[in-house]
């Protein structure tokens, strides 16, 4: 099991070395006929998957530090793409929630993926794609479970 753990290790460094390119987000951007900051739209997209959402747990799900991400909240804000609340079981916490006007720039995103997917994945059986999707669903479920240590 040791090789395919360092296969899997090396993929996984690829595959987020490769998605985090900015010429990704723009190239995508672009393909979905949306003017935004490249910054912004990873969290407008966890907005409206995992919404509503506070501040908080949106910095820890993107990898950002909690100040950028709360002025970066604040544009969206500010865009007319999400609203902010006090949260139903914290009210300390402000929860941001898409706007109809942000579902629509994400519903745009969201077809752009799907028609670069279309391409990427043309060689692609449906059966490797279903186990690809399957098995990554599952890696990230798995992954989820474990307890997160805390920081020291």
């Amino acid at each position: 099991m040791h090789k395919e753990i360092r296969q899997l290790h090396h993929t996984l460094v690829d595959l987020v070395g490769l998605m985090n390119r900015p010429q990704r987000d723009s190239a995508l951007l672009q393909e979905a006929g949306v003017s935004l900051d490249r910054a912004l739209f990873p969290l407008l997209i966890v907005v409206e998957r995992k919404g509503p959402i506070g501040v908080v747990e949106l910095a820890e799900l993107v990898g950002r530090d909690y100040t950028t991400v709360s002025r970066q909240i604040s544009k969206l804000d500010g865009l007319g793409l999400i609203n902010r609340h006090p949260s139903k079981t914290d009210s300390r916490v402000r929860e941001a929630v898409i706007t109809a006007k942000g579902k629509e720039m994400t519903s745009a995103i969201d077809a752009a993926r799907e028609r670069m997917a279309t391409v990427l994945f043309s060689k692609w059986s449906k059966r490797d794609l279903q186990d690809l999707a399957r098995l990554m669903r599952r890696f990230a479920d798995d992954l989820q479970s474990l307890p997160t240590p805390e920081p020291s």
